[in-house]
């Protein structure tokens, strides 16, 4: 029974060699780099719903809270969900000011050390803001609504409006 040449591990090492050798070699650090490029690019490739929106000539003026009003009140799939997207930010921010607040007065009170108090004021905001927004998610019940989708819809209607559209 002949074996067929083309399957065979040397000669897929020899053709790989050979397509190697052919472009230009690629150093150590550039391989990770695009490797780690790729892996976090997979990652967060949600963020790619708002690239028409951030990469832009011109961008999107700032909208008011009664743009968003308006949003909420002619859009009745997504307005709601819209809704209670900015609620649970609202809470999350509360969460982020009272974790800050209160680790850096209990740093304050027992150290008495200026840096150590900025340090816990700083990881009490970033747990509170977690911690906010956990409870947040919970008590809104926002794991049944696509609030990803309410945002694009809404910065979609945002655009078409300062455009005239």
């Amino acid at each position: 029974m002949a074996e067929d040449s083309s399957s065979s591990p040397k000669n897929s090492i020899e053709s790989t060699m050979a397509e190697d050798s052919s472009s230009p070699p690629q150093s150590f650090l550039r391989k990770h780099w695009e490797g780690y490029k790729e892996f976090w690019g997979e990652r967060f490739s949600f963020l790619e719903n708002y690239t028409r929106f951030i990469k832009r000539d011109k961008p999107l003026p700032s909208w008011s809270e009664s743009d968003v009003e308006e949003f909420i009140a002619s859009d009745p799939l997504h307005g709601p969900t819209l809704k209670t997207a900015r609620e649970a930010a609202k809470i999350s921010a509360v969460g982020g000011i009272i974790g800050a607040v209160s680790t850096a007065g209990v740093a304050w009170k027992y150290s008495r050390s200026l840096h150590g108090t900025a340090l816990s004021l700083g990881a009490g905001a970033v747990f509170g803001w977690t911690f906010g927004q956990e409870v947040a998610n919970h008590w809104l019940q926002l794991y049944r609504l696509d609030t990803m989708a309410a945002q694009v819809k809404f910065m979609e209607w945002w655009q078409n409006k300062v455009e005239g559209q």
